[in-house]
């Protein structure tokens, strides 16, 4: 039986999620229509953007519908001078664009999805953001790592922008959000009818948007009842299983705060790909390290920012567990990838 260990990159559909989009289906209204089937229509992407405003602690206003984080970091571009934090996730990093004087946006990630390690948000000031020797005028952070995994709220954060995606916390792909400080003017990701309060033109995508809301609502809950304290501990014993044979194995981010879920290592020489290929035919699902694009593998951009040097960056993995995930899996998972490893340095010797 397969084992999937690869929630970073998507997480299983939430049965919560699922039943909302089924009872979304039969609703046959457009939400900007002012009859009882628009209103049961808009019924539903108010109520989804109460419970995404109630998860991630914000007002309900805040919230922006969007297709995806990606897409709510789009908001980047209308700025002039925006500053990206050097691990954050390419979807801000497509963004950065440092020009003369202080940025006016600074960009950074609450937790990184590749090593899970957690980022303190800047202080702020009379001045703006202090961020070592910059002061920005905005803050925006990528929480769709943290969402629904780790405690935080928009309002005490003190951020400016905030982007997450649904799938990454069980619900469905192509959705997410932008959440906006009420009160800051911000340029319009699409132009037209004006929906989204006029920050996001578009009919919205109502089956999405319900499965969205049922999820990090159900998400929000598992955080309070402690699930992801159980998900850490599954974690840790998955480390020292692999650390008390594979001794030569670096685990990023180990000293650091980090995601409860996350765990990256490193075997130098050992390219991230093909433990990848290894693990899967093994029956096991994780990622590399490395990031693809159009079917290109590249070395990590964000473990050369931590300092590890090409090679090192090109030979890493990522595990990242579930609620659904067991210690009966994390355990066969060691044992497979110990074996493997096991003969990867006979080979090197």
């Amino acid at each position: 039986m397969r084992v999937y260990l690869d929630y970073n990159a998507t997480a299983p559909l939430r049965a919560e999620a699922r039943a909302a989009m089924i009872a979304a289906m039969d609703v046959v209204g457009n939400p900007s229509s002012v009859h009882a089937e628009g209103r049961a229509a808009l019924g539903i992407v108010q109520t989804a953007r109460a419970q995404v405003a109630e998860a991630v602690g914000c007002q309900v206003a805040e919230v922006v519908f969007t297709s995806g984080a990606t897409e709510a970091a789009s908001v980047l571009s209308g700025f002039s001078n925006v500053t990206v934090e050097p691990t954050a996730h390419d979807a801000l990093w497509a963004h950065h664009k440092p020009g003369e004087g202080a940025p006016s946006v600074y960009a950074m990630g609450v937790g990184n999805s590749e090593t899970g390690v957690i980022l303190d948000t800047p202080l702020r000031d009379d001045a703006g953001w202090r961020i070592g020797d910059l002061t920005a005028d905005l803050l925006m952070l990528d929480i769709t790592q943290a969402a629904g995994r780790i405690p935080f709220a928009f309002s005490w954060s003190g951020a400016d922008l905030a982007v997450l995606s649904a799938h990454k916390l069980g619900g469905p792909k192509g959705v997410g959000a932008l959440i906006v400080k009420r009160g800051l003017d911000i340029p319009a990701l699409s132009l037209g009818g004006g929906q989204e309060m006029g920050r996001r033109s578009g009919t919205e995508n109502i089956i999405g948007i319900a499965g969205f809301g049922a999820a990090i609502e159900a998400a929000a809950r598992d955080l309070a009842d402690g699930v992801w304290d159980r998900v850490e501990k599954l974690r840790n014993i998955l480390e020292i299983s692999l650390e008390a044979s594979a001794k030569k194995t670096i685990f990023v981010g180990k000293d650091r705060k980090r995601l409860p879920n996350t765990s990256c290592f490193i075997t130098d020489g050992w390219k991230g790909e093909t433990q990848v290929m290894q693990m899967d035919l093994a029956g096991f699902a994780i990622s590399a390290g490395s990031a693809c694009s159009s079917g290109k593998v590249r070395e990590s951009r964000v473990l050369r920012a931590m300092g590890f040097d090409a090679g090192q960056a090109a030979s890493a993995v990522r595990v990242s567990l579930g609620p659904e995930t067991t210690e009966n899996e994390v355990l066969r998972f060691a044992e497979a990838w110990l074996s493997k490893e096991e003969k990867f340095r006979a080979r090197a010797a």
